[in-house]
């Protein structure tokens, strides 16, 4: 390994949760069943690469009443831990019964929504499961109630950051009371919205998850600027954070971590193009990876198709 990439793999614990490297796998979506052969496959793969932990893509709350249960999920678990790895799990917010916006929620709507984070979180961790992770970005609904953009509500969850910032934090308690204290709560964020909510607002919602039980700040999306710049700020708040964009490209990666701006580093679509990026980074087979080409063509193109995604070269790993 060249001695420039070593600080990568640099270990690093998180609420009694080792991870080996600094390299994680984010939440992608694969339209696979991640509790069938071949979503448990591709996870091990990934696992297999070297990665120092694995966010299993973002799964909807409700499926946790009567689809996924511990007994199908432990096995997923079992192929990442089984391979060296670290895994958490992304949890989004279902709508209900249709309704997909703060304003449409009712209150027995909210209600149920923090039951469904709780009940989620308790069968993955009884699954075994080192961490979940809250998906409160991209504009999707957990976000959405902090938005004043998206967030027109006249009660407590909305209003001004105090109300807007509510149901997050709730969701936070609520997970951490399901969970106790040996289990990672992460936090997927993006850091400012046009409209919506300013980087000053997310720094003070940071601070509050943090109080609440939040192990990690997942920072996402990148700027296109220096990597890693959307994640410094909240590093200030004293927990770890992930930082995204072209990370697979090692002169980024390095970068984002030696300028202290972000403790951890996610590669998306560099691990669909090669799962084995890591391992071939620590052993020094540069020339091996198989560098993602940002085509849009296998990943983003079959997601849009409801294929399972994949790379425009695979064959040539």
């Amino acid at each position: 390994m060249a001695p420039e990439y070593a600080m990568l793999f640099e270990p690093l614990t998180v609420r009694g949760v080792r991870l080996r490297n600094r390299i994680v796998c984010p939440p992608m979506v694969t339209n696979r069943n991640i509790v069938g052969d071949d979503g448990i496959e591709w996870y091990r793969r990934i696992a297999e690469g070297g990665v120092g932990l694995v966010i299993v893509e973002a799964t909807r709350t409700a499926r946790f009443e009567e689809e996924l249960k511990a007994e199908n999920l432990s096995g997923l678990v079992e192929a990442v831990k089984g391979e060296g790895a670290a895994v958490a799990i992304q949890l989004f917010m279902s709508p209900v019964d249709g309704r997909n916006s703060p304003d449409s929620l009712s209150r027995d709507d909210i209600a149920l929504s923090l039951e469904r984070f709780c009940k989620s979180a308790a069968i993955c961790k009884a699954a075994g499961f080192d961490g979940v992770e809250p998906h409160g970005a991209h504009g999707f609904l957990l976000n959405q109630f902090f938005s004043k953009r998206a967030n027109h509500r006249a009660d407590e969850y909305g209003g001004n950051l105090e109300g807007r910032m509510r149901l997050g934090l709730e969701v936070v308690r609520a997970v951490r009371s399901e969970v106790g204290e040996d289990m990672l709560i992460l936090y997927r964020h993006t850091p400012k919205e046009p409209g919506g909510y300013t980087l000053e607002e997310s720094l003070e919602f940071a601070w509050r998850l943090a109080g609440a039980g939040v192990d990690v700040l997942d920072i996402s999306p990148a700027s296109e600027k220096a990597p890693g710049d959307l994640a410094e700020p909240f590093r200030r708040i004293g927990i770890p954070a992930i930082a995204v964009g072209q990370m697979a490209r090692h002169e980024r990666a390095v970068e984002a971590l030696r300028e202290g701006r972000a403790d951890l580093v996610a590669i998306g679509r560099g691990l669909i193009a090669d799962p084995f990026w890591a391992s071939k980074t620590r052993e020094g087979r540069l020339d091996e990876i198989v560098q993602c080409r940002y085509c849009n063509e296998g990943c983003f193109g079959n997601l849009r198709a409801g294929k399972p995604i994949e790379c425009a070269q695979y064959g040539r790993m």
